[in-house]
């Protein structure tokens, strides 16, 4: 029989019995005893095993993941949406009139008694120029040798009611450091005034009088523009910051032949503003136009044409009323409403131009998984300049329909590549002459950028309209990047 014996050694360590043999009559021979040490690991219990390496790994994963996101720049989403642009062509367009301009006939102190902008009637008193001050004009109870008498100063209800106009409108639309408009409100005032203490036939004998040879509206301004026709515009007209305008208001006295004040004769005006290729390509063959009047807000439809100048092209807006509220202006702000096309409305910044190879139709296989994707079959050379023949899957980021072709990844080939045409042995040549570049947008659906063409049909300053129907383009509550910039193609979205 077998008895286990474990014993311990003195030192202390463990020790493992192998066991004993004995008879089972009693005092047999004793077997030789091995015992082996069991030895603890060096690491105690930090030992390492598969499970800890990889949890490490991962976090430190994590870990730089993280970083990345918080250091890198954010790519902003936008939803493709459908609509129109609300935005409209604005323009700071030349208002040319029929205009007169009256000179002095004779030097001294000026009075103005009408006020600027109002249509005065023909033989109406405008101002005068003579030492004798309007306070000594005669009324009816005058004396019949001419001697100064008292005069009517007060205020109709007419008066009063437009001088809480003047000043209320003169309030709402002050701007520090308009010092000019100060001096109009200033005169507008006198005007009125002076108005109320004269009667209907004060031109008559009023020292130097100055009447109104017909009816018009009154400005008390020249700039030079005056007598210019259509015939005569060029685009150096149009820049406001070389415009001067002279204010005669501002004198207290002039010499004889000095400009005193200016008439605008007709309710008949136009206005003008450059036009570029591309505007022109879209107001031709129109003959009316609604315009918005930023001055005011008011909004108008009159007739438009297209006439060339010396050095470009102007559109010319014809108008035969509302000139009592611009009599003054010569520089107008203005914007053009025009019908906008609809469609998919995305912003300017997503826009981003790439090149790409046109591949004939008949050169392709259209693959019958993906009406995205073609096969090519495509001769490329090595270095040693042997033929390579491959077989290549192209995505398809659009077609001409002009040349019936197909625009594939420039990366995909090289020039000097040949595309074969299926079941022949003709060959068409890769080179920068096949090469088109078009304008999309990144799409980022999938969470990663992907090329989309895009085929703008209307654009402003900071939308574009393009066509819903394209394939190869967009859909409506696609994502795209709002800044292409920011994007490289297949790059992972975070």
């Amino acid at each position: 029989m077998y008895t286990k014996v474990c014993k311990k050694a003195a030192s202390g360590r463990l020790f493992v019995c192998k066991g004993e043999k004995r008879l089972a009559t009693g005092r047999g021979k004793k077997g030789t005893s091995k015992v082996t040490p069991l030895r603890r690991s060096r690491l105690g219990r930090f030992d390492i095993n598969i499970g800890t390496i990889l949890f490490g790994m991962i976090f430190i994963y994590l870990i730089v993941m993280f970083v990345v996101y918080l250091t890198r720049d954010k790519v902003t989403g936008y939803e493709v949406v459908r609509g129109a642009l609300s935005g409209y062509y604005r323009y700071s367009a030349l208002a040319l009139k029929t205009e007169e301009v009256v000179k002095a006939e004779e030097s001294g102190p000026i009075t103005y008694y009408a006020r600027e902008g109002v249509n005065v009637g023909s033989g109406e008193l405008v101002c005068a120029i003579g030492q004798r001050p309007a306070s000594t004009l005669p009324s009816d109870g005058g004396s019949e040798d001419g001697e100064a008498s008292s005069v009517r100063t007060e205020l109709s209800a007419e008066d009063t009611s437009d001088i809480k106009n003047m000043v209320s409108t003169f309030s709402a639309n002050f701007r520090g450091g308009s010092f000019a408009d100060v001096y109009d409100f200033k005169s507008n005032l006198e005007s009125v005034i002076l108005q109320s203490s004269i009667d209907e036939n004060a031109g008559e004998y009023v020292s130097g009088s100055y009447q109104a040879d017909s009816a018009g509206f009154v400005v008390y301004a020249v700039d030079g523009f005056e007598g210019v026709d259509e015939s005569q515009l060029t685009q150096d007209m149009f820049s406001e910051k070389a415009y001067k305008k002279k204010s005669l208001r501002l004198n207290t006295s002039v010499s004889s032949g000095d400009d005193i004040f200016k008439l605008v004769t007709s309710e008949n005006w136009d206005l003008y503003f450059p036009v570029d290729d591309k505007l022109r390509t879209q107001l031709d063959g129109m003959q009316n136009i609604r315009v918005r009047f930023l001055k005011d807000n008011s909004v108008f439809s009159a007739p438009f044409s297209i006439i060339t100048g010396k050095d470009g092209n102007y559109g010319k807006i014809s108008l035969s009323n509302s000139l009592v509220r611009f009599a003054g202006d010569r520089f107008l702000d203005i914007e053009l409403i025009l019908s906008k096309a609809s469609g998919l409305k995305i912003p300017v910044s997503s826009i981003v131009s790439r090149d790409f190879y046109q591949i004939p139709a008949e050169y392709v296989s259209l693959s019958q998984k993906s009406e995205k994707e073609v096969f090519l079959q495509v001769v490329s050379f090595r270095k040693d300049g042997s033929e390579e023949k491959k077989s290549l899957t192209a995505n398809i980021y659009g077609k001409s329909t002009e040349d019936n072709a197909y625009l594939v990844d420039a990366s995909v080939l090289q020039d000097g590549d040949y595309v074969l045409m299926p079941g022949t042995t003709k060959k068409y040549e890769i080179s920068e002459d096949v090469k088109k570049t078009i304008q999309g947008v990144y799409n980022i659906n999938k969470g990663y950028a992907v090329f989309r063409e895009v085929n703008i049909v209307d654009q402003n300053e900071e939308f574009c309209i393009v066509d819903p129907n394209n394939i190869y383009s967009l859909a409506a509550h696609d994502r795209i990047a709002l800044d292409a910039s920011q994007v490289k193609e297949d790059e992972i979205i975070v």
